[in-house]
């Protein structure tokens, strides 16, 4: 790994977002040369790959495509920060050939972008959507009751796929609604279990049981569409099924055709593919989908906390340190 002494010119950071203030206070505390966009919509592809060129550090979000490309145009390039814990943007196994340290944030967003997920669970399970726009529509005549009938949340069962930090997170939550909670994942975790009353089920005995199905699997090409027709056929008529992780875990075109004829009860969605959801999407038609713009990390707090160990991170590799949490250090 690459480091930089005194008598090396001051090492040089790209910051492609504006992040809220004081997200990147670590790299200017550092005494690091950083140029940082200023805009508020993502810079160009072009423009990126103009810039990376001698930049040592990337400090990159969802927004930005790191593959052999970009590495190509920045032969500088020693360490790659992703601005949360996701990282399908980034081509790691080019990174890892290339000797560039990957980094993301995980840990500091789990709590809010669980408890996004369930203001996305109580207001679909509740039609508040619905509620709010029946006030707004002036349809609103008095109390009737039968009128806006949802599900109960309380005491029902709840189906996690993906139990890393935001879905044990979501599962603790759970358990004060009195849920029976269920999970599927890549791998059992028995010292979960063990704190918890969650249990591990194969992913078809999970959406058969479950009134509530969230999703918070890591995006991969094995993951992709991991739900499509036949899984929603799979689930109650009644359920409903919320994703905060990534877009492209589910078939789009099937969740709308599962919540229009009715094999599912509804949808919440955070995440889209693609990003930004076209206006004439067929879903944001429907009165018992919701679509919020990718908002599960969304505090001032937990975004300036994302910036600072991704800042945190690429201090680190540039002074020769460990960084707090890489991705693929092991492999290179």
């Amino acid at each position: 790994m690459t480091t930089f002494n005194r008598a090396d010119s001051r090492p040089t950071v790209l910051v492609t977002r504006r992040f809220p203030d004081g997200s990147t206070r670590p790299l200017h505390d550092a005494g690091l040369d950083v140029e940082q966009w200023a805009a508020e919509e993502p810079m160009s592809r072009d423009t990126l790959l103009a810039k990376v060129a001698g930049v040592h550090g990337l400090l990159a979000s969802i927004t930005e495509r790191v593959d052999q490309e970009l590495l190509d145009a920045a032969p500088a390039l020693r360490v790659v920060a992703e601005y949360g814990v996701g990282y399908d943007n980034i081509d790691v196994e080019a990174c890892t050939r290339r000797g560039v340290v990957v980094c993301n944030t995980p840990g500091v967003l789990a709590e809010t972008t669980a408890d996004l997920t369930w203001s996305l669970i109580l207001t679909v399970g509740r039609r508040i959507g619905e509620a709010i726009d029946h006030v707004k529509d002036g349809q609103w005549q008095g109390w009737n009751p039968n009128v806006l009938l949802g599900q109960d949340v309380h005491h029902r069962t709840l189906g996690i796929v993906g139990l890393g930090a935001i879905g044990w997170q979501v599962a603790r939550r759970a358990l004060g609604f009195d849920m029976r909670v269920l999970y599927y994942s890549a791998h059992r975790h028995p010292e979960l279990e063990a704190q918890a009353p969650v249990s591990f089920v194969d992913l078809e005995a999970l959406l058969r049981e479950s009134d509530f199905v969230t999703l918070h699997a890591a995006f991969t090409p094995a993951t992709r569409h991991m739900l499509s027709t036949a899984q929603f056929k799979l689930m109650k008529k009644t359920a409903y099924l919320i994703n905060v992780a990534r877009g492209g875990l589910i078939d789009q075109r099937a969740v709308y055709e599962a919540c229009r004829d009715s094999e599912i009860a509804g949808a919440a969605l955070d995440v889209t593919d693609p990003e930004p959801m076209p206006r004439d999407d067929p879903l944001l038609t429907l009165p018992n989908v919701i679509v919020v713009p990718h908002i599960g990390s969304a505090t001032v707090a937990t975004r300036i906390r994302m910036g600072t160990l991704a800042s945190d991170n690429i201090v680190a590799v540039l002074k020769g340190a460990t960084p707090p949490t890489a991705v693929n250090l092991d492999r290179l």
